[in-house]
């Protein structure tokens, strides 16, 4: 049996960040479950969940459309999360901020609206095989369309130095591996990047979560993530980019609120953000996001991170002391990728659901990087700061009875 040890203090003297404070905020810790797949998505804070439901509850007017009270308020809670948004990745503007319904729709619009037009036959797309499916498929499919190649990258900078060329038009990257957990060195990239005139889509899915960013001063062009794995709602997203790209993109849905006006002739666009939302937003998601925004405020980012880190190198050090584990994540990651050598990872995650442990098996929506591995689907523990120690040694605890089940 694995003994537990000592996690050092991480009660932090900071009084914005108190790990018992920062997960009393979320009621489902209140079970006997341990939930471990965040990486996957966040669970919820109370406020967002208040938020939420007092729109479905109290006012389900629509956004910028009426000029009743509750509609306008509505429409000006949705155009402070937009600037909150803005805030929190150090956007120019806020109408570089467009609502999506997730991190995948926001590439797949890159894609269509700005790739698409722009892209000729035997111009090159590299992306790294660090990616998700969603920062992957979207180019493979705008490649099939144009006639352009998307040329693979292990995200080493020399190598990108030796595949970017003239023919290079976009470079993307995740700001952080759902595998491994391993972040790039954004800033030496987006150099090379534009050195070579090209742009840079940045998927920042998972790194939002852990890592500030200043897409600034990064010199990002595109940046995308989903308001569900930074404790928002499912069903939202975020696309970022530089206005003067954003100017120039062609709209790619058509449909109430995009428009100046219209005709069975043509129409005109409207001015960003809009030109770019067409129907009826995700009003509910976006209240409650702008709540969890707000919220987030309140907490020091930076000490929640450290903390998640000590808890993620407390939790390596008792796997370490499992015989014949194989890992595939980087050191000090909130992210644990492994595997038991001769045990399937979909075993130990069945056994571990009996006990209400949730973590993530399989090939974690990145085949090519699992492939790359040598593995065919591994274990993912994913950890945030509402997670503690007790979490990590119940999750040892029972990953060593599954263990013992199945040798």
């Amino acid at each position: 049996m694995v003994t537990g040890m000592v996690l050092p203090d991480l009660n932090l003297p900071n009084k914005h960040f108190v790990p018992e404070q920062f997960r009393a905020n979320f009621p489902a810790l209140n079970s006997e479950s341990v939930y471990l797949d965040s990486a996957a998505t966040a669970l919820k804070p109370q406020v967002m969940i208040d938020a939420t439901f007092a729109y479905y509850a109290q006012n389900t007017a629509t956004a910028k459309r009426s000029l009743y009270q509750d509609a306008l308020q509505v429409t000006t809670t949705i155009d402070r999360a937009r600037q909150n948004v803005a805030d929190l990745i150090h956007a120019n503007s806020s109408s570089e901020i467009i609502w999506t319904r997730g991190a995948t729709e926001s590439i797949n619009l890159i894609a269509q609206s700005y790739a698409r037009p722009l892209l000729q036959p035997d111009d090159e797309i590299i992306v790294s095989e660090l990616e998700h499916h969603s920062n992957l498929l979207p180019w493979l499919i705008v490649a099939t369309q144009t006639g352009a190649k998307v040329i693979k990258w292990s995200s080493d900078i020399d190598e990108l130095l030796s595949l970017i060329s003239v023919k290079t038009k976009i470079v993307a990257i995740t700001q952080m591996s759902n595998v491994t957990g391993f972040c790039p060195d954004l800033a030496t990239i987006s150099h090379i990047v534009h050195q070579h005139n090209a742009v840079l889509v940045v998927d920042g899915a998972q790194g939002i979560v852990h890592h500030a960013l200043n897409a600034q001063q990064l010199n990002i062009d595109f940046y995308a993530f989903s308001a569900h794995k930074l404790y928002g709602p499912t069903g939202l997203g975020v696309l970022y980019s530089k206005k003067a790209l954003l100017e120039q993109m062609s709209v790619w849905h058509g449909g109430g609120k995009m428009l100046k006006s219209a005709s069975f002739d043509d129409f005109i666009q409207e001015d960003l953000p809009y030109k770019f939302e067409a129907g009826t937003p995700n009003i509910a998601g976006i209240l409650g996001f702008n709540a969890t925004l707000e919220w987030l405020k309140s907490w020091d980012n930076k000490q929640a991170e450290n903390y998640t880190k000590q808890l993620a190198d407390y939790a390596k050090s008792q796997l370490n002391q499992f015989a014949d584990i194989q890992f595939y994540s980087v050191d000090s990651s909130p992210i644990i990728t492994f595997n038991i050598n001769d045990i399937h990872h979909n075993d130990i995650a069945i056994l571990l659901s009996e006990q209400n442990i949730a973590i993530r098996t399989g090939e974690l929506c990145a085949q090519p990087l699992i492939n790359k591995l040598g593995c065919h689907g591994a274990v993912r523990v994913s950890l945030m700061p509402y997670n503690n120690q007790q979490d990590v040694d119940k999750f040892i605890s029972e990953l060593q009875n599954a263990i013992e089940i199945l040798v």
